[in-house]
């Protein structure tokens, strides 16, 4: 009886155990391999538009309403197709 006892008690502790004990770990590496730099050190770099002098005449600019616009970038070329076939 008490060889049963252990038995069921070591079976009763191993349900209770997680079937995968990396829990999630699949899911961590991903995220893992599409984290480019997590700490990145920017030590020494300029930060782009970081420049105090070239804020200050924009800023300046700004308040003259002598605002400069945007220049126009064109990024991508895009064919259209109807792709709806003859009517």
């Amino acid at each position: 009886m008490r060889i049963f006892s252990i038995a069921l008690l070591g079976l009763a502790t191993a349900a209770c155990t997680p079937n995968d004990v990396t829990l999630g770990g699949a899911m961590k590496h991903n995220v893992a391999m599409q984290t480019i730099d997590p700490e990145p050190h920017y030590t020494g770099a300029e930060m782009e538009g970081g420049s105090g002098s070239h804020a200050a005449s924009a800023m300046e600019r700004y308040r003259k309403g002598e605002v400069k616009e945007p220049q126009t970038i064109k990024t991508t070329e895009s064919v259209s197709n109807s792709g709806g076939g003859s009517q």
